[in-house]
């Protein structure tokens, strides 16, 4: 027949799905994997010549390992349970007739590994990170080692700890881990180049769609490289991978989206698995990240946290050595610029503070440059005082991609500028493939793309790519999928690139970026304002003795010169707070491992921090003090600027407590003998239905038998704040079950479930009958196995009403919280946040309205109409919400997942209520917080009369002085940092009585600005603030004697 030959090759109609399903068969994993080419990527397999274990409950240095006794053990065999490690010897002789050959061991156990070989890790093996192969030798030559003894350090647990049954469930005590395989075997180049190319074209084929030109031209191709590619012959290869690159050469427009493309590996310091395990985590992603740079000179890798760095540093000096030559060549980058990636808005401002000047010092000293992008990918939400924090701090980029995961609303850009409260701006960019732990997939590069929220704007991405969280990092298959994108026609183009160069490319067009002013709220995981209220406490605590330690320190300092102020105790301290603070650890999103741990180093910052405290007060006020003599008159000191009149309690000569009204100056002391006397006393009076009224002169009280308030009233201008029948101080249990991220979320359903509690153990009784001091007590039964006691104390003088509450809980799944309905109506309540406040809607208008059905502040909120208000205050609770006209602050949850143990047994804690006229900043609310969180010290036995002194004031209630510390490189220097917290335009003066002989500004990493010098006049130092401006100051003291 004319036409007709036997040669040439009859063109099928192709079915779509049939042809997908043929290129997906020839590289399964799973089907026909004796005839097609996934089967043929591994050659020779030989067994390794012996294998042998020794088994530790501890993490110990390999030096200390070897010298341990191996004994021999099966591949399959159990070799260790969970949080335990195995070290493995691996004998190994690598047959002769594989000269040429790529040689890799294999190896899979349920568990992370690090190879260790001549003394040094040189590989992280998970199976999990898709790390199973450690190679040899790239082409075994005759002159290389055959034989070699290998060892393999195995941490049981995986990449994301070792949960029962589900990944957050706590971590499985009785689970073992075992050797699956351990092998030598024979790696085919070829066949792993082949198989990407397979992929790429495979995925290019499904995901650009069937209206895609593209995606049938991949399709196509890949299908024609199935049949030119003989398995059994290597001959074939070449011209299958030409024919793909034949489609990877089609080049991109010029206005194709540019992505850049960073290495990342997430490590969570501590989450599902402990801190020392962490350190382990760093080092086998690291090292495995090394060792692709080695082969790979186009690899750029970034990577946070300056805690991770110096532990690796500290464990594995061979290898941090590395990263640091690395890092000078621009491929391995420090970013983000903080001690660690902390939770965004739980630690205080000047916790914030202090994350950035640790993190920032240790990359100045350590890699020679600042961070210049805060990276914070996966934190529960950002305060609107971090622009601010950021831009003091040398930062002006900003990097996270978290608020993806908000259940109710999406956030509108991708590129933008992040404003804050005091009008500082960020540059900020959330990665549109809403991920840092990318796999270089096609699918991921065209969501990336696609998802982009700012085009026309912006036609820059970042994608971030690396197995995260638990580590792992990138693998070598990553960078070889980018590498076939790199410009691919129907593919975004993709750089492999760094921090600052993709940020540069955004600031060319950022005349065309929006602005987001304030927080940054994420609709999820708003639970974690509340759980595991211990480390809470221990979070606030810690944060008040440091800054009480700081001051004192700071007098001794410029009062004795022989005083040596403890700037590396100090510093020890700070960043083990610093390190609690951690996104999944004082969330409370953690194991109890981890809470365990938090708890310990909780524990030394108050042990030491008292000693450093007893110290200052031995300097300061040592030859004030009687020696082995009783004395009436105490000391007391108080660390806040402002002048405080207050109840105290003393210890008579008798040994007995008495209380003490006294009026101390502003950051300073005064020495109390002769005691002051209210001009109204506390009065508490018991009516014969069991209700009690308390009274000082500002406040009346009434209280009915359960301890809720009836009445709470202004006593001059008779305004009373809780409306008739809805008492306050009510509190209510709710049913707390998430759909899945137990620790971490309570439900918008969660409301409907409300139940107030009524059963009542032990009626009102009074304590205390007054004077200076009067309070009541009651008890309640929770449910049917937890117990809440309660005193309310109202004290002299005082426009707070003070309830010390203590708690046994013994819940599952539930919610406690106290309520407090106000006669006050506002569509927006106040809260307190870092360095200042911002406002939230009381109403629920808006799906953005109702999305916060749950908030957080810090030690006030406020909710307030023209001329009256009501202010609810907490020393050491953070979830809270104000919804109609009912202010709610959140106690205690009863997760189960990630730690079965969270929140349960004993807890106290104390809140307060404060009625007020006028607004909030005119009424002191903001005093009264600090007060109730930084009580007066009190020193006893004091000899003789002393002269009050104050070390500083503040000439304006706006200005509140924060921090006195030491500088970090001066030691005749004192920083101390203000900011104004009305929301106001103010000029303020800071005056001092120490020899100060010279104030200049400086930045938040204590950079001095030589043209900002202030002049020392009589008043003081003269400070012009913006609202919620932060300002730092360098004070260079004069030359002191010895007292």
């Amino acid at each position: 027949m004319a036409g007709s030959g036997g040669d040439v090759k009859p063109v099928i109609l192709k079915h779509r799905r049939t042809a997908l399903e043929r290129v997906e068969k020839f590289i399964s994993e799973i089907y026909f994997t004796d005839c097609n080419l996934r089967g043929r990527l591994f050659g020779y397999i030989c067994p390794v010549t012996s294998l042998s274990c020794f088994k530790t409950p501890q993490r110990i240095p390999y030096d200390e390992a070897i010298r341990q006794e191996f004994t021999p053990i099966k591949v399959g065999d159990c070799c260790g349970s969970t949080w335990h490690t195995c070290w493995f010897k691996i004998e190994l002789s690598i047959p002769r007739e594989w000269a040429g050959k790529e040689v890799h061991l294999f190896w899979e156990s349920e568990g992370e590994g690090m190879v260790w070989r001549d003394g040094q890790p040189v590989q992280g093996l998970t199976q999990e990170g898709e790390k199973t192969c450690y190679i040899l030798t790239d082409s075994l030559k005759e002159t290389d080692p055959h034989s070699l003894t290998l060892y393999v350090e195995v941490a049981c647990n995986g990449l994301f700890g070792a949960g029962k049954g589900s990944m957050i469930a706590p971590p499985d005590p009785d689970k073992t881990f075992a050797v699956r395989k351990a092998e030598l075997v024979v790696f085919n180049r070829d066949v792993h180049e082949l198989l990407v190319d397979f992929e790429i074209l495979l995925d290019m084929a499904k995901f650009l769609g069937e209206e895609n030109q593209r995606s049938f031209q991949a399709l196509y191709v890949a299908n024609e490289m199935v049949n030119l590619c003989d398995v059994t012959n290597l001959s074939t290869f070449p011209a299958v991978h030409d024919l793909a690159c034949s489609v990877f050469s089609q080049k991109n427009g010029e206005s194709q989206h540019v992505i850049h493309a960073m290495g990342h590996c997430h490590i969570d310091s501590a989450w599902l698995w402990p801190y020392e395990e962490t350190i382990r985590k760093c080092a086998r992603s690291w090292v495995t990240v090394i060792q692709l740079m080695e082969k790979n000179p186009e690899f750029t890798f970034v990577c946070s946290q300056a805690q991770q760095f110096e532990w690796v540093k500290n464990w594995y000096p061979g290898l941090y050595a590395k990263i640091q030559d690395f890092a000078k060549g621009g491929r391995f980058i420090p970013v983000g610029g903080t001690w660690v990636e902390m939770d965004g808005n739980l630690p205080s401002g000047e916790s914030m503070v202090r994350q950035f000047l640790q993190g920032q010092r240790f990359f100045q000293q350590e890699f020679g440059k600042l961070c210049s992008e805060f990276w914070l990918p996966d934190t529960f939400g950002y305060s609107a005082q971090l622009p601010q924090v950021m831009r003091g701090c040398g930062i002006r980029r900003f990097l996270t991609q978290k608020l993806s995961w908000s259940l109710v609303n999406t956030f509108p850009h991708n590129t933008f500028f992040w404003e804050g409260i005091d009008g500082s701006k960020v540059l900020a960019h959330f990665p549109p493939a809403d991920s840092y732990g990318l796999a270089g997939r096609v699918e991921e590069m065209l969501k990336t793309m696609k998802n982009n929220r700012d085009k026309g704007r912006v036609n820059h991405s970042a994608a971030l790519f690396g197995f995260g969280d638990g580590g792992g990092g990138p693998t070598q298959k990553m960078l070889d999928r980018l590498k076939r994108m790199k410009d691919t026609d129907g593919l975004p183009r993709i750089q492999m690139s760094t921090p600052d160069q993709f940020f540069s490319a955004l600031e060319k067009t950022k005349d065309q970026l929006c602005t987001w002013v304030g927080e940054l709220f994420l609709e999820l995981h708003n639970g974690t304002y509340t759980t595991h209220g211990q480390i809470k406490k221990g979070n606030r605590e810690c944060e008040r003795l440091l800054h009480d330690v700081e001051v004192l320190s700071s007098f001794a300092l410029s009062k004795r010169s022989s005083f040596q102020y403890p700037l590396a105790k100090l510093q020890h301290l700070w960043r083990l707070l610093l390190l609690n603070q951690f996104h999944d650890v004082l969330p409370g999103s953690c194991i109890q491992l981890v809470a365990e741990d938090a708890m310990r180093y909780y524990a030394e910052i108050c042990s030491a921090g008292a000693l450093l405290l007893k110290d200052a007060v031995q300097s300061l006020f040592g030859d004030l003090m009687a020696s082995g003599l009783t004395s009436k008159s105490i000391l007391v000191v108080n660390t806040l600027p402002w002048e405080r009149t207050e109840v105290v309690s003393k210890m008579s000569p008798g040994g007995t407590e008495t209380l003490a009204l006294v009026t101390v100056p502003s950051m300073g002391f005064c020495v109390v003998q002769d005691l002051l006397t209210p001009l109204h006393p506390v009065t508490v009076t018991k009516e014969t239905d069991g209700s009690v009224t308390m009274q000082n002169g500002i406040l009346q009280v009434n209280l009915d038998p359960m301890g809720r308030v009836t009445s709470l009233c202004l006593t001059h201008s008779k305004r009373e704040s809780i409306p008739e029948g809805c008492p306050a101080n009510q509190f209510v249990i709710f049913d707390d079950i998430p759909l899945y991220w137990d620790a971490w979320d309570v439900m918008d359903y969660h409301l409907e479930t409300r139940k107030p509690i009524t059963h009542l153990l032990k009626p009102l009784e009074v304590v205390l009958l007054g004077a200076l001091r009067g309070s009541v007590k009651f008890s309640l039964q929770i449910g049917g196995k937890s117990v809440l006691t309660q005193e309310v104390i109202l004290e002299a003088m005082s426009p707070c009403i003070r309830f010390q509450t203590q708690v046994d809980w013994n819940e599952a799944h539930k919610f406690l919280k106290v309520e407090f309905p106000v006669m006050v109506r506002s569509p927006v309540a106040t809260y307190e946040i870092q360095f200042g406040h911002l406002q939230r809607p009381t109403h629920w208008n808006t799906s953005w309205d109702w999305a916060r059905f749950e908030v957080w502040s810090h030690k006030w909120m406020d909710f307030s109409e023209h001329g009256f208000g009501v202010a609810l205050l907490n020393d050491c609770k953070y979830g809270c919400s104000v919804h109609g006209n009912v202010m709610s602050l959140s106690l205690l949850r009863a997760p189960k997942s990630p730690d079965a143990t969270a929140d349960i047994g004993r807890h106290q804690f104390t809140y307060a209520v404060m009625p007020h006229l006028d607004s909030f900043q005119e009424a002191g609310v903001i005093q009264q917080a600090y007060n109730l969180n930084f009580p007066l010290h009190t020193v006893p036995n004091i000899l003789g009369q002393h002269p009050s002194w104050s070390g500083f004031s503040v000439s304006s209630p706006a200005a509140v002085l924060e921090t006195v510390k030491r500088a970090e490189d001066r030691e005749d220097a004192l920083v101390v940092r203000l900011y104004e917290s009305h929301g106001s335009t103010v000029v303020a003066w800071l005056q001092t009585c120490l020899p100060v002989q010279e104030a200049v500004m400086c930045d938040l990493l204590e950079r001095p600005d030589p043209s900002r010098r202030l002049p020392l006049e009589e008043g003081g130092v003269r400070l012009s603030f913006t609202p919620f401006q932060v300002q730092s100051v360098l004070l260079i003291l004069k030359p002191q004697g010895g007292s």
